[in-house]
């Protein structure tokens, strides 16, 4: 596995394709004017959001949809969230298992495969994954009902000669419901840990220690109802954090963190409304070239969150709304992935 991962590590820009049953429309209104939303506790970040979900048939009460101002972060924009209030809302996820890590037969998904399995209100692409040698590989920890069907990848190179262990970073609910970010890491065939700060890892230093159950400091035994995994963790206990440094996403096998480009992202406000997001980039629409890490981190801590993941991203990212795409995906159409996070 070693000689391809790090082309790999960019599954945000690369990956299987398949062509959705239709592309919607796509018409930018950044000329219209803002709707006035009352300045609540709930609701005092969206006030330049546009609340668009009568666009998206008979969505639970509890699930709102937003379309983004023309900019944010000083840059043009297309950018939808769904806010979802966890007290009447459930999250789960679908993932290939590859426990394991030694590839799976498992097929890639589109998210709108995904959807028509079960209609969820919202469907967005999740970890990142890839394939090789007729197998498919997730690269990223994916958990439901207890079960790990995937793990955050557990090494690192881009010479393939100096190797690297990273803690990467997930996004859980706990089996009593608490939602976090942490960094996750799995010695292969032995124990896995959750930290509360990533290992010191850089390109441009000898390798940190291999995690374990004292270094990083604070080490867990993990565990989790439901989680997802990608990276950078964008947001650690209502704090910007951004480690795609320490996470090693940056260089030549990384996900271009510090360069505009479709992203998505998944976080939790603190009185529990799951926030998912994702934006247009790559020129799809014209001048809207996409977000770094940092800026997604920036747009989510405006709008309350106090634990955030970036996910997947590039041609990967999409997000549905009753089956409905909200962004053009980059590729033109959308990607089959290896997981996905789902709302309903």
């Amino acid at each position: 596995m070693k000689i391809i991962l790090a082309a790999l590590l960019i599954s945000g820009l690369i990956g299987c394709t398949e062509t959705s049953d239709k592309q919607p429309d796509w018409p930018w209104q950044g000329q219209e004017p803002e709707q006035e939303v009352p300045e609540t506790p709930e609701d005092a970040t969206l006030d330049k959001w546009t609340d668009v979900s009568a666009d998206y048939n008979d969505l639970p009460e509890y699930i709102r949809v937003y379309r983004s101002p023309e900019n944010l972060e000083g840059k043009k924009v297309v950018a939808y969230i769904a806010v979802a209030d966890m007290a009447s809302a459930q999250w789960d996820i679908w993932s290939i298992n590859d426990a394991a890590m030694e590839g799976t037969t498992d097929a890639f998904k589109t998210p709108a495969a995904v959807y028509a399995e079960a209609n969820w209100p919202i469907v967005i692409n999740a970890g990142f994954f890839y394939s090789s040698g007729g197998k498919n590989y997730s690269s990223s920890l994916a958990v439901r009902n207890s079960e790990v069907l995937a793990y955050n990848i557990n090494y690192a190179s881009e010479d393939w000669v100096t190797i690297y262990y990273p803690t990467r970073a997930a996004f859980l609910m706990s089996e009593g419901g608490d939602f976090d970010a942490c960094w996750t890491y799995y010695r292969t065939g032995g124990n896995h840990y959750m930290y509360p700060s990533p290992a010191d890892n850089t390109w441009e230093a000898k390798p940190a220690a291999t995690p374990s159950a004292s270094y990083p400091e604070g080490a867990k035994a993990f565990s989790a109802k439901t989680a997802i995994g990608g990276g950078p963790l964008l947001i650690d206990g209502g704090k910007f954090r951004d480690s795609y440094v320490e996470e090693l996403f940056n260089g030549t096998s990384g996900i271009g963190p510090d360069s505009d480009q479709p992203r998505t992202a998944i976080g939790i406000t603190v009185d529990k409304k799951m926030i998912t997001f994702v934006c247009e980039g790559r020129e799809m629409t014209e001048g809207v070239k996409g977000l770094t890490t940092a800026d997604v981190a920036n747009v989510l801590l405006d709008l309350g969150c106090v634990e955030a993941i970036n996910l997947d991203g590039g041609g990967s990212s999409c997000m549905l709304v009753n089956g409905k795409q909200t962004i053009k995906v980059s590729d033109g159409s959308q990607r089959a992935v290896g997981s996905t996070v789902m709302i309903k």
